[in-house]
């Protein structure tokens, strides 16, 4: 049974600049000759793996909302240099946009359950093009 993945994305102010953040480390690995491939790092490992990667997905929230979504390709246990167990979530690189649904702050990753997911805004963009301040209070207010 499918289940997908939830998590903060610290840093970034739009999916733009989610995007750019992921070209930009794609060019880093191409330019060092390294495989070029997307993956984020997390420190708990994800028993339903299985689940996961039965066409999961990592949905982004952004400055409140979730706003994007990364399918999930492969996930890779590892231990780091200081022997702590880690884990790579490997994505495709493609971001598909979301309709927005606020999301208070958490921890780490949830596993998210398809039936609480938000739909992928579709190929017109229904709501794109808004501006970030106006779509951020239209989603707090179950409007968007």
């Amino acid at each position: 049974m499918t289940v997908h993945l939830i998590k903060l994305c610290v840093g970034a102010e739009s999916i733009d600049d989610l995007a750019a953040w992921i070209e930009r480390k794609l060019a880093e690995k191409r330019a060092a000759g390294r495989p070029i491939e997307q993956h984020h790092t997390t420190r708990m490992v994800p028993r339903r793996v299985a689940d996961l990667l039965d066409g999961g997905s990592l949905y982004w929230v952004i400055r409140g909302n979730v706003q994007a979504r990364q399918r999930l390709l492969d996930i890779r246990p590892f231990t780091d240099d200081e022997g702590v167990g880690r884990c790579h979530l490997v994505l495709e690189p493609k971001l598909l946009a979301t309709e927005w649904q606020p999301r208070r702050a958490f921890q780490g990753w949830r596993y998210f359950a398809p039936k609480d997911v938000p739909r992928d805004l579709d190929a017109a963009g229904a709501g794109e093009g808004l501006p970030p301040a106006l779509a951020a209070e239209l989603a707090g207010l179950g409007l968007r």
